[in-house]
């Protein structure tokens, strides 16, 4: 296997270098080779001969000059494939990171174990392409991801919500969000409003990956988010806040439902 070549683009010395270690480290206990760049500046990254255009990219999106967004743009225009996994503590930059078709989005500061699985994550796309770059079948991850996702919403999920002796059927579809107060879910629906008594933990067992539990009394369907800042997050159905803990997290699993989706939202 010829070495996977991986460029770090960050305007801070100290965390080029950070990473450069551990993902040699990394590397290295998986016996992947590698050759690492690092680089301070866009301008000096697309400066490259595009025969040494890196595999996998490491790139931050603040910095002066030319920032990592246009330098993302810069390479998709130069039609290189190359897998970007944005580093920045930046999180709103999740619909544009869509846009540049980012292969993750890192948001700081992050532990080793995210890094090392977006890394493993990363080299096994790589390993994908470098086996059969063009055969039809070799699909992405996001190409697989999304057709399960199609899949899914062909025979939908429901739960079964019991009050007064009844029980309902419910398509998580549907849901819009939850909330909970006094020990009872209230189920905002597209078809109108359901209380039960219920836990909102057992609830997001059921829910699975289109749901994210926002804060403590509040979880929400991500298909019907239709903006968000760092403490509220609009819906159909009204507003819902998002707590400091959880927002970096609701920002990465919406950035990969949108991959997933490829940006579609509710049927409406």
């Amino acid at each position: 296997m010829k070495p996977v070549k991986i460029a770090i683009c960050d305007d801070e010395e100290i965390l080029r270098k950070t990473l450069r270690q551990k993902i040699e480290t990394h590397c290295k206990k998986m016996g992947i080779p590698c050759r690492i760049y690092g680089f301070e500046s866009g301008d000096k990254l697309l400066a490259l001969p595009d025969e040494n255009t890196p595999d996998i990219l490491f790139l931050d999106i603040q910095m002066p000059g030319k920032n990592g967004m246009r330098t993302a743009r810069e390479l998709r225009s130069k039609n290189h494939d190359v897998i970007l996994v944005f580093v920045t503590a930046l999180p709103e930059y999740v619909y544009e990171a869509f846009d540049v078709n980012a292969f993750h989005y890192l948001v700081k500061p992050f532990d080793d174990k995210k890094l090392y699985q977006v890394l493993d994550n990363a080299l096994r796309q790589y390993a994908e392409r470098a086996i059969s770059p063009a055969a039809p079948q070799n699909k992405s991850a996001n190409q697989i991801a999304n057709a399960e996702s199609q899949n899914s919403r062909s025979a939908p999920r429901a739960i079964l919500v019991k009050r007064g002796g009844l029980s309902t059927k419910v398509l998580l579809t549907d849901i819009i969000y939850a909330e909970v107060f006094n020990r009872k879910i209230m189920l905002h629906t597209v078809n109108g409003d359901i209380e039960y008594y219920g836990k909102l933990t057992d609830l997001c067992a059921q829910t699975g990956a289109d749901f994210y539990r926002t804060h403590r009394a509040y979880l929400v369907n991500l298909q019907y988010v239709e903006k968000y800042n760092a403490d509220t997050i609009w819906l159909d159905a009204g507003a819902v806040p998002v707590s400091k803990k959880q927002f970096a997290g609701f920002v990465r699993q919406y950035m990969q439902y949108i991959s997933r989706t490829n940006g579609r939202g509710a049927d409406k």
